[in-house]
C-alpha cells in the first residue's frame, strides 16, 4: 500500500470510529488527509469501498495473526490463550478498527451484513479450534459456538476495560486476568 493510500486508510478508520460511517463524508476524509478528491478517487471509488477495504484488511490481519500463532501450539488451551492475547493486542493497537466493526455489526444494510459475515467467519475459526480441543479432550465439553462467541466477546470486554480505565492497557496484566477467569474455565480438570 503506497503512502497516500495508507494515509487515506488510516484517516478514514479514525473518522469512521470517531464520527460514525454516516456522519463521515468524503470531504471530511480529503480535508483531514490533505488531498484532492481526485487523488482519493484514484485509490478508492467511494466511501463504501474505503469502508469495505478497512473491514477486509482488519479481519485479514486478525485471522492471519491467529493462524500463525495457533499453528505453533499442539495444546488447544494454548491455542485459545494465543487467540485471547492477540485479540487484546489488536484492541490496543487498532482500537478504531474494532470500534468500527462493533458499531457496524447490527443492521441490515450491505456494510452491516459485510461486518457480520466477516466477524462470524472469524468466530467460526475460533469455534473450529474449540471443537477440535473438545474432541481431543483438552477443552471441557460445551457448546463450541457459545464458547467461541465468548472468546470473541473478550474483544468487546477489552475495549470496555480500556475505556473505563482511562489509561493504557497493560496487555499482559489484562491477559492474565482473562486467563484466570475465562480460559482456565475451559481446561479439563
Amino acid at each position: 500500500m503506497n503512502k497516500t493510500k495508507r494515509k487515506i486508510f488510516e484517516t478514514s478508520m479514525k473518522l469512521f470510529a470517531e464520527k460514525g460511517y454516516d456522519a463521515t463524508s468524503i470531504e471530511d476524509i480529503t480535508a483531514t488527509v490533505g488531498v484532492a478528491k481526485g487523488t482519493l478517487y484514484y485509490h478508492f471509488s467511494s466511501k463504501e469501498e474505503i469502508f469495505n477495504f478497512l473491514v477486509e484488511e482488519g479481519i485479514k490481519l486478525l485471522q492471519n495473526s491467529i493462524d500463525i500463532k495457533t499453528a505453533k501450539f499442539s495444546n488447544y488451551i494454548d491455542k485459545i490463550k494465543a487467540i485471547v492475547l492477540i485479540q487484546i493486542k489488536i484492541v490496543v493497537k487498532y482500537e478504531d478498527l474494532i470500534t468500527i466493526l462493533l458499531s457496524q455489526f447490527w443492521g441490515q444494510e450491505q456494510r452491516h451484513q459485510m461486518c457480520q459475515k466477516n466477524i462470524l467467519e472469524y468466530v467460526h475459526k475460533i469455534e473450529k479450534i474449540v471443537e477440535e480441543g473438545i474432541q481431543k479432550g483438552q477443552i471441557k465439553q460445551g457448546n463450541p459456538q457459545a464458547i467461541a462467541s465468548e472468546i470473541y466477546g473478550l474483544i468487546c470486554s477489552s475495549l470496555v476495560y480500556k475505556v473505563r480505565s482511562k489509561e493504557e492497557i497493560d496487555i499482559m496484566k489484562l491477559f492474565k486476568e482473562f486467563e484466570n477467569t475465562v480460559i482456565e474455565g475451559l481446561r479439563v480438570k
